[in-house]
């Protein structure tokens, strides 16, 4: 390798170390300067968390691969990887399998890595995470100097410095870093799923969770069957000065009405049949700590009234008793009914809605989440790959786009089942192949399935206009649906639409797409 070349690629990103860029765009950047230097289908940064690595960045790799996570006790290539200080090139024959089999973009038939670098960056003189990049071509990487490559990562290290220092001030104005730190506190303690997601409305939930974390206000979080109410609780008591109490779930729905105001405030012997020893309520075992009510607008109105009493004066009854109870507790509500219309019904009580809606904060439903989807979906594809012991699962182009096209009146929770399956279907028709991958088919969606569907969406249109404006806007349709499915990468729509580049760019300008 020249020096030009190499300054080449070092001098942009030397000077974006001066600007104040977002940190999936800086990187983004970073990968796409190491692949103009060095010749690779696919290149990835990934961070060390613990024993796993997260993808920050990826460049010719599935748009799935982002909501990944490589355990290291899994994945016996990167752990190689980390376990040498410069730079490392397997041999194409390498037994090790590589997690990328099957995700690199734009294949066909061919799943398979067969050339692999990669480099560790340190910071602090501390393992922070690896550069790699992949190759179909075995012999693609032969003239390479591995110094190079060091080099880069030398330079990459630095922009992840930078890129990190700025990313923990904007935090801590924020607040944010505390809000990261309960994440990794929830999944230590519970084994929950984090919050994954790069949306708009993703980014404006975990910024009002950052907000309320740190008061004592009672929140309300509301949203549809699915969302991910119950994480978002966590997330707020995590963040919170009592995450080191417990936090305490109640689901409403689940108890019959004769025992929901034991579960809350606890009995004494003898208060009812059935009643034999003297038990604490979720209230007190919440001392201090959080008390997390799913589906509050289940509670009967006495409870409700009861509940109250609790909230203005932190004191309590246990059923059967006469002697009272002093906690603090902060209390977090869930619902996924209208409680502004059930007080107008009736049904709930106005004073406890005001007292538990202090902070109201709804969570968006996936539908309204754009390609966050895809990225949950990557999650649970990993989750998915783990538990049957295959090498590789992914999502085929065309189940993509059935992913974001589809409504998710489930959210994450059908997400999460649907991967589930689809993974085991295509287990089962694998012909006991390690890499798999998931098409349109096994998803069975409504709008996956029937190929149908986009010309019985056309025959019910109004037929208006002529045919040339009917083609034109199928065309249109299908270019943008191609386009949102590879991030609006003309390049990888024109080999999914089986298009050259420089057509599809002609016929876009005469749809008015570009």
């Amino acid at each position: 390798m020249t020096t030009p070349p190499l300054l080449d690629a070092f001098l942009p990103l030397v000077a974006d170390l001066t600007r104040e860029l977002p940190e999936a765009e800086r990187y983004r950047r970073l990968l796409g300067a190491l692949r103009r230097l060095l010749p690779a289908d696919a290149a990835a940064l990934l961070r060390l968390d613990g024993d796993t690595l997260v993808p920050l960045a990826v460049d010719g790799l599935s748009a799935d691969t982002l909501g990944r996570r490589f355990r290291l006790d899994e994945q016996p290539r990167l752990r190689a990887l980390l376990a040498q200080r410069g730079a490392t090139r397997f041999a194409s024959d390498c037994s090790l399998p590589d997690p990328y089999d099957g995700l690199v973009e734009g294949l066909s038939s061919q799943l398979q890595v067969h050339d692999c670098l990669g480099c560790p960056l340190y910071l602090d003189e501390r393992p922070w995470g690896l550069l790699t990049l992949d190759a179909l071509d075995p012999a693609r990487f032969d003239g390479i100097d591995l110094a190079t490559l060091e080099a880069f990562a030398s330079l990459a290290a630095a922009t992840v410095q930078v890129g990190e220092r700025i990313s923990a001030l904007t935090r801590r104005a924020e607040r944010d870093e505390r809000l990261m730190q309960a994440y990794r506190e929830a999944a230590d303690r519970q084994g929950s799923h984090e919050l994954i997601g790069q949306s708009r409305a993703h980014r404006r939930l975990l910024q009002e969770i950052a907000v309320v974390a740190g008061s004592d206000l009672s929140v309300l979080v509301s949203g549809e069957t699915g969302v991910g109410k119950e994480l978002v609780a966590q997330a707020i008591h995590a963040a919170s000065p009592r995450a080191h109490k417990p936090l305490i779930s109640l689901n409403c729905a689940a108890l019959p009405d004769t025992l929901v105001e034991s579960e809350l405030f606890g009995h004494v012997r003898g208060a009812f049949s059935g009643a034999v020893t003297e038990r604490s309520g979720k209230f007190e075992l919440a001392d201090g700590g959080t008390l997390f009510l799913d589906e509050v607008g289940e509670l009967p109105l006495a409870v409700q009234a009861k509940l109250l009493r609790v909230l203005q004066s932190g004191q309590l009854q246990r059923v059967g008793s006469d002697r009272e109870h002093r906690v603090d507790v902060r209390v977090i509500a869930a619902t996924n009914r209208d409680l502004a219309g059930e007080v107008r019904a009736g049904r709930f009580r106005a004073d406890l809605y005001h007292r538990l809606s202090v902070y109201p904060l709804p969570v968006p439903p996936l539908r309204e989440r754009g390609r966050d989807v895809l990225l949950l979906a990557g999650f649970f594809l990993e989750e998915n790959r783990a538990r049957l012991g295959l090498r590789g699962l992914r999502l085929s182009a065309e189940a993509q786009a059935a992913l974001l096209a589809y409504d998710w009146p489930g959210n994450v929770r059908e997400l999460e089942h649907l991967i589930g399956r689809a993974a085991l279907r295509a287990m089962a028709g694998g012909e006991q192949r390690r890499i798999l991958s998931i098409g349109a088919e096994l998803l069975d969606l409504p709008a996956a399935t029937d190929s149908e569907a986009p010309a019985a969406a056309a025959a019910l249109a109004p037929a208006t206009g002529d045919l040339r404006q009917a083609v034109e806007r199928f065309q249109r349709e299908r270019i943008l649906a191609v386009l949102e499915v590879h991030g609006h990468n003309w390049a990888a729509a024109a080999r999914a639409l089986g298009m050259d580049r420089a057509n599809l760019h002609r016929l876009a300008r005469r749809l008015g797409l570009r």
